[in-house]
């Protein structure tokens, strides 16, 4: 079953329940996917790796709403996001820790020689394809310049 039709299964699922958190994070999940459907670039049907990409997205969105909103002292929003972005992360694959992500870059670090701060232009790029979809960015970055020096 693809990831459009997890989704669509689970709307059903969460409307029978009553679940309106659920329900409102899924919807929000399905209208992007259908948003990425209907572009013009876009082909009949969304692949899994791309649906992937827009939860990541739609994830990242959340969690830079609940930062400003906890800094703006409006915890009852932080509260609708935090359980939105909870929902969304029940459809990304599960996260690398610190530790198998500094292996990770030790790794992508000795493929491409890379051995001081001045590589970190290079090792950047080939750390973030290396880890697509399984860490967060600034993670990856302030990770990678630890191990730069």
């Amino acid at each position: 079953m693809s990831l459009q039709q997890q989704i669509n299964t689970d709307i059903i699922t969460a409307m029978k329940a009553k679940d309106e958190v659920s329900l409102r994070a899924l919807r929000a999940l399905k209208s992007a996917l259908m948003i990425a459907a209907t572009a013009e670039s876009a082909k009949d049907s969304l692949e899994d790796e791309a649906a992937i990409k827009i939860f990541q997205k739609l994830a990242k969105q959340r969690k830079e709403s609940i930062d400003i909103f906890v800094s703006n002292g409006r915890e009852e929003l932080a509260v609708t996001e935090r359980e939105e972005l909870a929902v969304i992360e029940r459809y990304l694959p599960k996260q690398m820790s610190e530790d198998e992500v500094k292996a990770a870059l030790q790794l992508v670090l000795t493929e491409i020689g890379a051995t001081g701060a001045a590589d970190f232009s290079k090792a950047m790029p080939a750390a973030m394809k290396a880890l697509a979809g399984k860490a967060d960015g600034k993670i990856i970055s302030s990770l990678l310049k630890q191990l730069l020096g």
